[in-house]
């Protein structure tokens, strides 16, 4: 019997490896962290696996999301980006993602590392939700509100709390999995920093 999933990532096999492999694990790596980041950003107004399909063209075109290389891309180097369609060719989030890597190295540079910063506030560990069906799962909460506001207030873009609560969701700071899908358990065993 095929197992149980969480219903939003449907039949398409990229979907589903995102969801079984990906989705709702903790990440606790700097370089992950903005890679999500940069992705979820780009996301903004479109769907999801938009975004996974050119995750492969974004590693090449942004350094494998070092962010350390894009904080010193110049203008020039984000007009060529802006002209490659294997990645969402909008201005404001290409030059965005640079922005963001500055920012992001500031953080670092303060906290320590980005994970110490974003993990703190869910106090170090995933929060473990029990939804029952995909219609509860909010697209918001007062942490993602919380944490949006001050990564406005550092500099960053795209970052509206919706788009932080996805980010949230990817990175297991919080265990969205419904409570039927076969992954709820499993994230919720890998709770605790590696």
């Amino acid at each position: 019997m095929p197992a149980t999933r969480c219903t939003w990532c449907g039949t398409d096999p990229l979907y589903i490896q995102y969801h079984d492999k990906e989705w709702g694990v903790p990440v606790w790596d700097d370089q992950v962290l903005f890679e999500f980041l940069v992705l979820e950003g780009a996301q903004a107004g479109l769907s999801w696996i938009t975004v996974l399909r050119k995750r492969d063209a974004y590693r090449k075109l942004f350094s494998n999301f070092d962010a350390q290389t894009v904080a010193h891309y110049t203008d020039k180097r984000l007009e060529k980006l802006l002209l490659d369609p294997g990645i969402i060719r909008n201005r404001l989030k290409v030059f965005g993602a640079r922005k963001n890597a500055r920012a992001f190295l500031e953080v670092q540079a303060e906290k320590g590392s980005f994970a110490n910063y974003i993990w703190d506030f869910v106090d170090g560990a995933p929060i473990q939700n029990r939804w029952q069906s995909m219609s509860e799962v909010p697209a918001t909460s007062p942490i993602s509100d919380a944490l949006s506001k001050d990564m406005k207030r550092r500099g960053f873009t795209f970052v509206g709390s919706t788009i932080m609560y996805a980010h949230m969701q990817a990175t297991g700071m919080v265990n969205d999995h419904t409570t039927d899908c076969f992954r709820h358990r499993e994230c919720k065993s890998l709770a605790t920093r590696s």
